[in-house]
C-alpha cells in the first residue's frame, strides 16, 4: 500500500498504511514527549504496531526539529540576530549570553559594554561555526547522494584494499632484504610489548581522566539523533527491517552497532571465540598499527636490528576504506548482517566503520549493554548530550542495569590472578618503574586479602583447599573493606591504574606467550610451592614450557585473564556504600567459593543517561506495573515527577476477541491455592489436571500452560503420569514440554506447530496440542503464539520469586529503608515481590493475541488473582475485561461459549 500522511494532534506523520487510532495517539504522545524533553513510559500491547509507531513518531519529530534548526540557522546567518526561541538555542550551540536580550546586564555584574562585546564576539564565532557546519553537511549529503546513485563507488574500497596489499608486500620484501645479516640481541623476541610502560597518574600528567586521543577518529560534529536500543540482536534486526519498510526507509541515516564478536570480519580474530579475547586482539592490532605509524625513517634501521617478530596489524583497518564504508553505511538502512556483508565486500572493518558513522547518523540502533554501561558507551564513541534515547522491550530494564553492574569473582580466579601476577613481576620486575611495582604490590595484596576473607590461603591449591565454614554472608561495602583489611588502599587509584596501564592485557599476553601454565625457575624458590596448584588450574597442561610458544603455532581459544574479572570487582567496590552489597559465598572448597557485588540501586547508573539526554522513552508491550520504573529508577535518578509522562493504549482487537478469566476453584470445588506450601499437595495437582482436561475438550488448536518453575512442572507431570491424568489429556491434545536446553527450543516449537496444523486438517479426536511451559523460561518471552498456536493461555499459580534468596531479601530491605511509604500502603519490599511476580505473568500471557483478527482466552488459576490489588497490576487491555469466577462451572460455560462463537473465524 502506498505511504500515507496521517495527522494527529496537528502533526503530520508519514505512515505506510492507514494506522489504528491507538497508533495515532501513540505517535502524538511520543512527539510531545520528545518536543518537551520529558521522560516517557509507553505501553503498547504486542500486535498493535508499536515498532512502527515508534519509528514514524520519533522520526517525524526529528524531521521537524532538523527543519526548524535549519530555518533558525538561515535566519541567524542572514540577520545576524541571536536565536532565542523554539528551544533550539542549545541545539545550535548558543552560549547562554546569546540567549537573552542584548541590553540585559550580565549576571556577573560586568558593565554593559563588556557584556555586549562578549556577546557580539560569541555571535560572530557562532556564525562562523554554523557556516562551517553547513559546508560539512552539504558535502556529506553530496557524498551520500553519489553513493546512492552510483554503484561504481561501492567498489572503490575493494580497489584500494588491493593497492594496499601490493604496497605492503613490496615493503615486506624490502625489509627482509635490509635485515639480512644482522646480529640478534639478547632480548627475547616480542617481549617488549609485555613490559608495562612507565605509569603516570592523571594528576601527575595534568590531563583530564578518560581522555583517550585517537588520531584516526573522525572529528565530526554529532548531529541530533535518536538512539534506539533493545534486548537482543534479533529484535534490533527486526526493528531495522521495520525502518526499511517505513516511509523513512530511503532517507534516514541509520547505523547498526554491535560487539566486535558480531561485526568482526577478520577470520583470524573471529575464530578466537571468546568476546574478551576478540576485543583484546583487536585493540592490540590497532595499537600495533599506531606504533608502526609513529616510527620515523631514522628509527627504522635501529628497530630492525632487534630481529623481533613484527606484530600483526588488522588488514581491514584502513582510514581511507573506513571513510568509504562509513558513507556507504549512511547511504542506506542496513542491519548488522548487511553491515558485515558490506564490510567483507569493501574489505573494511564494520565495527569501526559503524563507529565512524555515529556522528552523522540520525538513528543509531544498538543493544542494551552498549548504552547502559558507561565505559562501553564511551569506548563506542556514543555521546548522549542533547540526544534522544528510546529503550524498547524495557519491561526488564531494572534487572538489566542491575545485572550489567553486578560482578562475581571465584576463588580459583583470585588465586590464578595472584599467581600469574607474581610470576610476571618475577620475570620483568627489574625492568619496571617504581610506580608500576607499587601498584602491582597493591594488587597482590588485594588478591591475598580477598582469598583470606573467604577463609582460604593464597599459597594453597584452591581445588583441594577446604573451608572451615560454608554458607552465604552479606556485607555492606564498607564492612567488607574493613573485614578484608583493605580500607587503607585507594581503590579509585588502583582501578585507574588497571585501566590506563592495561595490566590485565599484558598479563594475558604473558600467559599466552609462555603457555597455559607457568612454573618458576629453581632460582626462585618462593614460587616453587605453586607448581602443583598451577597444574590443577589448567588440567592437562604441560609441566613447564622452557621456551615461548612459537609464532604461528595453533592455539585453542583461551579464557580471558582472571585479572579482568578482578578489575570488574574492584570497580564495583567503588560504588557508594548504600548502593550495593558484597555477598561472600563459601561452598566447601575455595575454588567453588566466590565474592559477588550486588547492585541495589540501578538509578545511580541510569542517572547519567536521563541527565544528559534531551528526552528518554521507555517502551514495551507489557510495562505494568510501572511503579517500579517511577520509584526505583527515575525518582532515584533525580527525575522530577512532573517530567515523567505515562502512555498506555488498549489492544487493536475487538472486545469480544478476548476472554480473560480468574478461576478460584476447580471442578471438584477444590480451592485453587498454589502457594509454595500447598501447590505440591496431590489434590491440588489432580485439580489442575482436571481443569486442563476440561479446557482441552472445548479449546481448538493450541493450549499453552505456564508453571511457576521447571521443578514444579516436572513434579506435576510425574504425578499425572501415575494417576492417569496424563493419558486422559493426550486423548484431545498431544503434549509437549518446554526443554531446559536452549538449543532444543526451536525443534519443540516446530513440532508443536506441525502437530496443530496437522490436527486442524485431519479433523480427528485429537484437536491440537498442549504445551507445558515455564514462567521466565525460554518460551515466556519473545515467542509468538498467534492464531491456532495459542487459542488459550493458562497460568498455574502465581510465579513469586524465592523470597529466601539473600539477594532478594537485601533488595527488599534496601527499598524499605530508602523509598517513602504512605499511610495504609504496603512496604516497598513487599510491593517489589508482587511486581516481579506480575511482570512475569504479564509477559507470559502476552504471548497470545498477536494481531487485530486474533482471538484467545486467558485463564488465571489461583484465588489470589481475585485481589483488586493484583488485578490492578494486569495490563489495561486485560484488566478492563477480566472476569472473576468463584466456581468452575460458570467459567467452563463461558469458555465453551467463547470458543464455539469464534470457531467460524478460524
Amino acid at each position: 500500500m502506498a505511504d500515507e500522511t496521517q495527522e494527529a494532534g496537528g502533526i503530520h506523520f508519514p505512515f505506510p498504511f492507514t494506522p489504528y487510532a491507538i497508533q495515532k495517539d501513540f505517535m502524538a504522545a511520543l512527539y510531545q514527549v520528545l518536543e518537551a524533553g520529558k521522560i516517557g513510559i509507553f505501553e503498547s500491547p504486542t500486535g498493535t504496531g508499536k515498532s512502527l509507531s515508534l519509528i514514524c513518531g520519533a522520526l517525524s519529530w526529528l524531521r521537524d526539529f532538523e527543519q526548524k534548526k535549519r530555518q533558525e540557522e538561515e535566519r541567524l546567518l542572514g540577520a545576524g540576530a541571536p536565536a532565542s526561541h523554539n528551544g533550539l538555542a542549545p541545539a545550535l550551540g548558543l552560549p547562554s549570553s546569546c540567549q537573552g536580550s542584548p541590553g540585559t546586564p550580565g549576571a556577573t555584574g560586568e558593565p554593559d559594554w563588556i557584556t555586549q562585546f562578549v556577546q557580539k564576539k560569541e555571535e560572530r564565532d557562532l556564525v562562523d561555526r554554523l557556516k562551517e557546519e553547513q559546508v560539512r553537511r552539504k558535502k556529506r549529503e553530496e557524498r551520500l547522494q553519489q553513493i546512492r546513485h552510483n554503484a561504481k563507488l561501492r567498489f572503490a574500497a575493494k580497489r584500494m584494499r588491493q593497492e594496499d596489499e601490493e604496497t605492503e608486500r613490496l615493503l615486506r620484501l624490502s625489509s627482509e632484504m635490509l635485515a639480512t645479516g644482522t646480529e640478534p640481541e639478547q632480548v627475547a623476541s616480542g617481549e617488549e610489548e609485555l613490559v608495562l610502560a612507565e605509569y603516570e597518574s592523571d594528576e601527575e600528567k595534568g590531563v583530564p581522566s578518560g581522555v583517550d586521543m585517537d588520531e584516526d577518529d573522525l572529528d565530526e560534529e554529532h548531529v541530533t539523533k535518536i538512539y534506539y536500543c533493545s534486548r537482543t540482536h534479533s529484535q534490533l534486526a527486526q526493528f531495522v527491517h521495520e525502518v526499511q519498510k517505513s516511509p523513512f526507509g530511503q532517507d534516514t541515516r541509520l547505523v547498526s552497532l554491535g560487539s566486535r564478536q558480531n561485526l568482526c570480519v577478520n577470520g583470524d580474530v573471529r575464530k578466537l571465540g571468546s568476546v574478551q579475547l576478540i576485543n583484546d586482539r583487536c585493540v592490540e592490532m590497532q595499537r600495533s598499527k599506531h606504533e608502526r605509524k609513529s616510527i620515523t625513517e631514522e628509527e627504522e634501521p635501529t628497530r630492525r636490528t632487534r630481529r623481533q617478530e613484527p606484530r600483526a596489524t588488522c588488514p581491514f583497518y584502513s582510514y581511507e576504506r573506513l571513510q568509504l564504508l562509513r558513507d556507504e553505511v549512511l547511504a542506506g538502512v542496513k542491519d548488522v548482517e548487511q553491515l558485515v556483508a558490506l564490510g567483507e565486500e569493501a574489505q573494511a572493518c564494520p565495527y569501526y566503520g559503524g563507529r565512524f558513522a555515529i556522528p552523522a547518523a540520525q538513528l543509531v540502533v544498538l543493544p542494551y549493554q552498549m548504552l547502559l554501561h558507561a565505559p562501553t558507551r564511551q569506548a563506542a564513541g556514543i555521546r548522549l548530550q542533547g540526544q534522544v534515547v528510546v529503550i524498547d522491550e524495557a519491561h526488564n530494564l531494572i534487572d538489566t542495569i542491575t545485572n550489567i553492574h553486578s560482578v562475581e569473582v571465584r576463588g580459583s580466579q583470585l588465586c590464578q590472578a595472584h599467581s600469574q601476577l607474581l610470576q610476571y613481576t618475577e620475570r620483568y620486575g627489574k625492568r619496571l618503574k617504581a610506580k608500576n611495582l607499587m601498584y602491582i604490590k597493591q594488587l597482590l595484596y588485594l588478591l591475598e586479602k580477598f582469598v583470606a576473607v573467604l577463609g582460604g590461603n593464597i599459597k594453597q591449591n584452591p581445588n583441594t583447599q577446604s573451608l572451615s565454614q560454608a554458607g552465604t554472608e552479606l556485607k555492606t561495602i564498607n564492612d567488607f573493606l574493613f573485614q578484608s583489611k583493605i580500607d587503607n588502599i585507594n581503590l579509585f587509584k588502583v582501578r585507574r591504574y588497571c585501566e590506563k596501564s592495561k595490566i590485565s592485557r599484558k598479563l594475558l599476553g604473558f600467559t599466552e606467550r609462555y603457555g597455559a601454565v607457568l612454573v618458576p625457575s629453581m632460582e626462585q624458590p618462593k614460587l616453587s610451592g605453586f607448581q602443583d596448584f598451577l597444574q590443577s588450574l589448567q588440567p592437562g597442561a604441560m609441566a613447564a614450557p622452557a621456551a615461548p610458544v612459537e609464532v604461528g603455532e595453533d592455539r585453542s581459544p583461551r579464557p580471558a585473564s582472571p585479572l579482568m574479572h578482578v578489575e570488574g570487582f574492584l570497580e564495583a567496590l567503588t560504588t557508594a556504600n548504600q548502593d550495593g552489597r558484597v555477598i561472600l559465598s563459601r561452598q566447601g572448597s575455595l575454588s567453588q567459593s566466590s565474592l559477588k557485588f550486588l547492585l541495589l540501586n540501578p538509578a545511580v547508573h541510569f542517572a547519567q543517561v536521563v541527565k544528559e539526554c534531551r528526552a528518554v522513552v521507555i517502551a514495551g508491550g507489557t510495562m505494568q506495573p510501572v511503579s517500579d520504573f517511577r520509584e526505583q529508577l527515575l525518582a532515584g535518578a533525580g527525575v522530577e515527577a512532573e517530567r515523567v509522562v505515562e502512555f498506555s493504549c488498549g489492544h487493536v482487537i475487538p472486545p469480544d476477541h478476548i476472554l480473560p478469566l480468574i478461576i478460584c476453584s476447580g471442578p471438584s470445588n477444590q480451592m485453587l491455592d498454589f502457594t509454595y506450601q500447598k501447590r505440591g499437595l496431590p489434590q491440588m495437582m489432580d485439580e489442575t489436571g482436571r481443569i486442563l482436561c476440561n479446557l482441552c475438550n472445548v479449546v481448538p488448536g493450541g493450549v499453552v500452560c505456564f508453571f511457576p518453575s521447571y521443578e514444579y512442572q516436572h513434579q506435576v507431570c510425574t504425578h499425572w503420569e501415575k494417576s492417569g491424568l496424563l493419558a486422559r489429556l493426550t486423548i484431545r491434545k498431544k503434549i509437549f514440554q518446554e526443554p531446559r536446553k536452549a538449543n532444543r527450543v526451536e525443534q519443540v516449537l516446530l513440532e508443536y506447530s506441525r502437530c496443530i496444523k496437522h490436527c486442524g486438517q485431519a479433523q480427528g479426536t485429537e484437536t491440537g496440542a498442549l504445551l507445558l511451559s515455564v514462567v521466565g523460561g525460554k518460551m515466556s518471552e519473545g515467542i509468538n503464539f498467534s492464531d491456532d498456536l495459542g487459542r488459550c493461555v493458562v497460568m498455574v499459580g502465581m510465579p513469586y520469586p524465592n523470597i529466601m534468596s539473600p539477594e532478594l531479601q537485601e533488595k527488599m530491605a534496601y527499598l524499605d529503608q530508602t523509598l517513602p511509604r504512605g499511610p495504609g500502603q504496603a512496604r516497598p519490599g513487599k510491593v517489589l515481590v508482587e511486581n516481579l511476580c506480575m511482570k512475569a505473568v504479564n509477559q507470559s500471557i502476552g504471548r497470545a493475541i498477536r494481531h487485530q483478527k486474533d482471538f484467545a482466552s486467558i485463564v488465571l488459576l489461583d484465588q489470589r488473582y481475585a485481589s483488586p490489588a493484583i488485578q490492578a497490576k494486569l495490563p489495561a487491555w486485560i484488566r478492563d475485561r477480566v472476569e472473576v469466577k468463584a466456581t468452575f462451572g460458570p467459567a467452563f460455560a463461558a469458555l465453551r461459549k467463547f470458543h464455539r462463537e469464534k470457531a467460524g473465524l478460524c
